[in-house]
């Protein structure tokens, strides 16, 4: 810095001092800035932000503690919608497109008068579907129409069955869902069409879709056992490599079994997201294994059951859709069927353990990099190789995992069966209302005249109300049922039960083996519906003044 001349005027010197400090200070911040610039790693907004590890992954001895809610999936932990297709397919249906389309139908049809006669509807009428249409926008709130097919006739002259596509809007997807339902249609007194009275969910069977014969099942083979009435959207069935060519041309990641297998849903969703993210951060192939282990919390045995199907409780086609995997049957059959044909061997880079971390794999040029799992727990966890350093890399591509669509459909049509309109309470009790020490105040808190006496107070009266719960006992909530429309899960059974939807296309997936309705996929199914209603009331928070995780954690 330039010292101050005692001969400048006593100004001058004052001036050139603040000046010389400003330029020093200017010149360190641009050092600190330069320096952050090269060092800063920007958190991962899916694994490396501690609170969401922490909402995700409450872990105990290195394995994930139960309840009865659902690790959250893509679709609900996205902070804004979802990438959406832009074909247009998901453009709604407003009350200025009908407009429109009447517009274009007065201009460009010469319609007869509407009282001709009035005794009976003719569905096909174009003025018919937007009286329906109109009807719907104004009726189901929670939900954005995306297309109708043209309405035909009921079972009644004054009847109108129509299909129609939609999707709700508290879902951050894209996904589309179907309803039909039957309408009593009647006249205004300007002779105009208007509903007199809307069908329940899927009440409108003459316009559901028709069979379509499936190809081949699930598992790419004959279709023996196909569903009378599927939803044709769906496409889980395997990808196939087809020729040496193109498995040779490929990078490969494999993982082998490890201690996640027979483990908590929440335990393998964290492990298999760090497996894919790590894929996707050395640019391979995920080879990934469909049979899963259900764990004994989930099963009614209570028992560890395997040769579950990854596609009855996720999303199979949008995972396809969103990542490079390939199916490890397929992968082994075609790697099995390289070494037998060809002198040359698949070079192959077998890692020991999750030590060897991802940014030292980078580079390596082997077609099939395979990572063994052989250590004891908790050594053995896929979730290991995302651990320490190796998080400020691997980003865990949530988005890539979505519920089964086949659930989320049980989800809608018992939503839809309530038309979008209710309100909900989850009920903690099970263990939990058992364990005095850490709960004391649970089960008094969630006991039938509790409820009432709560509730009373959240939600008005004769509303729908649904009730999420693992309460055993099904008659436990009767006395709410003089308070409310109560609404029970197993009131719905008939959803997946032997002439449902569910259970003709899950069994296509499983070799023509009946699927059980497992816990698992009743608590994935319990907590949709719950997101879906309007006024939510939770155990915690609202019901009870004990501490979620038990005394002292709140």
């Amino acid at each position: 810095m330039k010292e101050l001349n005692p001969t400048d005027p006593i100004g001058q010197n004052i001036i050139k001092l603040i000046t010389n400090v400003c330029f020093s200070v200017f010149v360190f911040c641009v050092l600190i800035f330069t320096v952050i610039a090269i060092t800063y790693q920007p958190p991962d907004p899916w694994e490396s932000s501690r609170a969401l590890t922490n909402i995700f992954t409450k872990f105990e001895n290195a394995t994930f503690k139960t309840d009865i809610t659902v690790l959250k999936t893509g679709e609900d932990i996205a902070t804004a919608p979802m990438a959406m297709p832009d074909d247009g397919s998901l453009s709604s249906i407003t009350e200025s497109t009908i407009q429109k389309s009447e517009n274009e139908l007065v201009k460009n049809v010469t319609l007869k008068p509407g009282c001709e006669d009035v005794s009976v509807v003719n569905c096909s009428d174009p003025r018919v579907l937007i009286a329906i249409q109109r009807f719907n926008l104004r009726t189901y709130k929670a939900i954005a129409f995306l297309d109708y097919q043209v309405p035909v006739n009921g079972s009644k002259p004054d009847e109108c069955d129509v299909a129609w596509r939609f999707r709700n809007k508290k879902e951050k997807s894209w996904r589309k869902y179907r309803d039909f339902r039957r309408f009593r249609i009647g006249f205004r007194d300007d002779c105009s069409y208007k509903v007199i009275r809307p069908g329940r969910w899927h009440s409108g069977l003459n316009a559901r879709r028709l069979r379509i014969p499936l190809s081949t099942n699930g598992n790419g083979r004959n279709g023996k056992f196909d569903p009378q009435i599927r939803d044709d959207e769906i496409n889980d069935t395997i990808p196939v490599l087809g020729t040496d060519s193109a498995f040779r041309k490929g990078k490969y990641l494999y993982y082998s079994r490890g201690g996640d297998y027979c483990k908590g849903m929440n335990h393998f969703i964290w492990s298999f997201l760090c497996a894919l993210g790590e894929a996707q951060y050395l640019n391979r192939t995920f080879v990934m294994d469909l049979s899963m282990c259900l764990a004994s919390m989930y099963t009614k045995s209570n028992k560890d059951e395997e040769g579950k199907d990854f596609r009855f409780y996720f999303d199979f086609e949008h995972l396809k859709e969103v990542s490079s995997i390939v199916e490890e049957g397929e992968f082994l059959r075609d790697w099995k069927r390289w070494d037998k044909s060809h002198k040359t061997k698949i070079p192959v880079r077998k890692v020991a353990n999750h030590k060897v971390t991802p940014v030292q794999l980078r580079k390596d040029k082997s077609t099939i990099i395979w990572r063994h799992f052989d250590a004891p727990e908790p050594e053995n966890y896929w979730y290991r190789v995302c651990e320490g350093p190796s998080a400020r890399y691997i980003e865990r591509p949530w988005q890539a995992l979505w519920k089964s669509k086949r659930l989320m459909n049980i989800v809608s049509e018992i939503s839809g069966s309530m038309d979008w309109e209710f309100d909900a309470v989850h009920v903690i009790r099970g263990e939990k209302a058992k364990n005095k020490e850490l709960w004391p105040r649970l089960d008094g808190d969630t006991s039938p005249d509790a409820l009432v006496a709560k509730l009373e107070g959240e939600i008005v009266p004769w509303r729908n109300l649904y009730i999420a719960t693992n309460e055993p006992f099904y008659n436990f909530f009767d006395k709410l049922r003089s308070h409310y429309k109560v609404h029970l899960l197993d009131d719905y059974s008939y959803l997946w039960g032997n002439t449902s939807e569910w259970y003709n296309e899950t069994i296509v997936l499983n070799g023509g083996r009946p699927v059980e309705f497992d816990g698992y996929m009743r608590v994935e199914v319990d907590t949709e519906v719950l997101y879906r209603s309007k006024t939510r009331v939770e155990t915690f928070y609202n019901l009870t003044k004990d501490c979620k995780d038990g005394i002292n954690t709140c």
